[in-house]
């Protein structure tokens, strides 16, 4: 029999001039890019937490802290990968994710593909088993004036009893 269970994930950056765009373990062309003590890339962190969350083992910041020179400028590939170890020693694996990336500009639909592939890599699952939507705000809040990104993840983990 096996075991279900789901995680939740939200991410917040903002966005600046001078900094570089990491979306979902690529780089964007963007005269913006998000602020954060590792790369900022906010797919990657909420898929993090989402998947951390589904296994009880806390969030993001509880194992790798913005204030830990360590992971200063980290990619956030590298902390994925940690995060599947830390899912499977419990014995999880990732049926499937469903992502939404809240941004104004640029638009994220013609790196999905890509973003996609990326992940699938660092993960070790099918990219069939990975969901990523993207939505504006109608330039309203945050995203809509452009001064931030944010991103929402839900994750199903299963145990084989």
């Amino acid at each position: 029999m096996n075991k279900f269970r789901i995680g939740f994930g939200y991410d917040v950056h903002q966005l600046r001039e001078g900094y570089d765009f990491w979306l979902g373990g690529i780089k964007l062309e963007h005269s913006k890019g998000a602020v954060g003590h590792s790369d900022a890339d906010v797919l990657i962190h909420v898929i993090c937490d989402a998947l951390l969350g589904a296994a009880n083992l806390r969030d993001i910041g509880h194992h790798f802290s913005d204030q830990d020179p360590e992971y200063k400028g980290i990619d956030s590939k590298i902390l994925l990968a940690d995060v599947l170890k830390m899912i499977r020693e419990k014995g999880y694996e990732i049926g499937n994710l469903d992502t939404t990336i809240c941004l104004q500009l640029p638009k994220v639909n013609p790196h999905i593909d890509t973003m996609k592939t990326c992940l699938s890599e660092v993960m070790g699952i099918s990219e069939e088993d990975i969901s990523i939507k993207a939505t504006t705000t109608e330039k309203l809040g945050f995203v809509g004036r452009q001064e931030g990104v944010s991103a929402y993840c839900v994750a199903l983990v299963y145990k084989n009893n």
